[in-house]
């Protein structure tokens, strides 16, 4: 079955079960929420935490705007993960398998289709905090080295939870990945990179290298992409497995 085949046969479905979720719903705008509160409420908490404590936050700009990177694809993967669990939960995967759509075009589908909504999202929300401090074309390029997060989230959540409230337990549990290159940055030394085992580091860092003009731009996006690859086709096993049991 053709790539606008799958979308038109399931694009519909997916929608209607956003649309009747309200957790669904709600981590679907999440970024751009998230982004114009920044946008609108962190100049004056920067005021107010300058001129109270004398903390300037101008300098962490780089910082706030990475972890934007980081989380919009792994809510979009969030998404999918809890579509993807329905759909487990409902046995609908065992009924895709004896319709003309096969395993790899759902999982083209499955996979492509978060990745591509969160470089869209990425972009706008860079946009839309007035954070990002670098520009379009290197916006796009951050996002790409991103969008592979929400597939392997969505995986993630897939492969090793049973039903949606082990996959909510195990979203909020996850979030710690978010943590290490939150940490990394404040490490100048060459220690930084042992930060590069939390498949999160290598897009954050990547922001970092580009703000710089530093010249390790391409290696750190070459590797990112490789690294989380290798994560993805590690849940990708996993999920089948479980699929099986």
């Amino acid at each position: 079955m053709r790539a606008v085949s799958v979308l038109r046969a399931l694009g519909p479905i997916d929608l209607k079960s956003v649309r009747r979720d309200s957790l669904l719903r709600w981590m679907f705008v999440m970024p751009v929420l998230i982004a114009l509160l920044l946008r609108y409420g962190l100049p004056p908490f920067a005021a107010w935490l300058e001129g109270r404590h004398g903390i300037v936050l101008a300098p962490y700009s780089a910082l706030i705007a990475s972890f934007l990177v980081m989380i919009t694809p792994m809510l979009y993967g969030t998404v999918i993960g809890f579509l993807l669990l329905d759909q487990k939960d409902d046995r609908t995967l065992t009924a895709l398998q004896v319709t003309p759509l096969t395993t790899g075009g759902y999982l083209l589908y499955r996979m492509g289709t978060p990745s591509l909504l969160s470089i869209a999202m990425t972009l706008l929300v860079l946009q839309a905090s007035g954070l990002a401090t670098i520009d379009f074309k290197r916006q796009l390029w951050v996002a790409v080295a991103a969008a592979p997060l929400a597939p392997a989230f969505a995986l993630f959540l897939a492969a090793f939870a049973r039903n949606k409230v082990q996959g909510f337990a195990l979203m909020k549990a996850a979030g710690v990945i978010n943590w290490p290159p939150m940490i990394a940055y404040f490490v100048h030394s060459k220690w930084q990179w042992a930060f590069g085992l939390c498949p999160t580091y290598w897009q954050a860092k990547l922001y970092w290298e580009l703000e710089a003009g530093g010249p390790n731009a391409w290696p750190i996006f070459v590797i990112g992409i490789a690294y989380i690859g290798l994560v993805t086709a590690w849940l990708l096993r996993r999920f089948d497995r479980a699929m099986h049991r």
